[in-house]
C-alpha cells in the first residue's frame, strides 16, 4: 500500500503571517493534519480567541485543516514513526537530495511498501531545523538556489515542498 496521507509539522515558525500561509497552502494541496511544535504561533491563543495573523493570511484555512500543538519534537517524529509516517525535514544539508528527484528518491527508499505518510518537517526562518533534529528524520530535502540568494522564505518552500510531494504521492499510489 502505497502512502496517501500528508503532514506538515511546523517548528519554531516566529511569524504568524508564514503560519497562515502555510495553513492556507496545506489547505489548497489536502495536508491530512498539521502539527505545530516549540514555540509556532496556534490560530488560537491560549484563551480560545483567534489570532489575527494568522487569520488574516490563511482564510479560514485554520479551520478547515485539522492541527494539533504538539510540545516536544522529538517525541511527535518517534510517535509518527511507530505510525508508519516517513519523516523528511525540508533543510540545507549536505545529507539532501533535491526535491526535484522526490519520486526517484522516495522509490529507491520503498516507501510505499513501508509507511503510510509522509510528515514534512519544516523550521525557522532563521535557524532551520537543528543538526540533532535533522538526525532523527528519515531524509533530509531542499530546494536548491539558483540566484544570488541563500534560501526562500519558509512559507513559500514549504509550499513548492508540499505540492512536489503530493505530486509525488499520487504517482505511487498509481504504480
Amino acid at each position: 500500500m502505497a502512502p496517501n496521507n500528508l503532514y506538515l509539522i511546523l517548528h519554531n515558525i516566529r511569524s504568524l503571517y508564514n503560519v497562515g500561509s502555510m495553513f492556507r497552502t496545506a489547505d489548497a494541496a489536502g495536508v491530512s493534519k498539521i502539527f505545530l511544535t516549540g514555540y509556532t504561533g496556534a490560530p488560537q491563543d491560549r484563551l480560545g480567541n483567534a489570532r489575527k495573523g494568522i487569520h488574516k493570511v490563511a482564510l479560514g484555512a485554520e479551520n478547515s485543516v485539522p492541527w494539533e500543538r504538539r510540545a516536544d519534537l522529538p517525541s511527535l517524529i518517534e510517535k509518527l514513526r511507530r505510525e508508519k509516517v516517513f519523516i523528511l525535514a525540508l533543510e540545507q544539508s549536505p545529507k539532501s537530495f533535491n526535491y526535484e528527484k522526490a519520486e526517484s528518491y522516495l522509490r529507491k527508499r520503498k516507501i510505499a511498501n513501508k509507511f503510510f505518510g509522509i510528515a514534512l518537517l519544516v523550521g525557522n526562518e532563521v535557524r532551520g531545523l537543528s543538526p540533532q533534529i535533522l538526525k532523527k528524520c528519515d531524509a533530509i530535502m531542499e530546494i536548491p538556489m539558483r540566484g544570488k540568494k541563500e534560501s526562500l522564505n519558509v512559507s513559500v518552500a514549504a509550499g513548492i515542498a508540499i505540492f512536489k510531494l503530493r505530486e509525488t504521492l499520487f504517482t505511487l499510489l498509481l504504480t
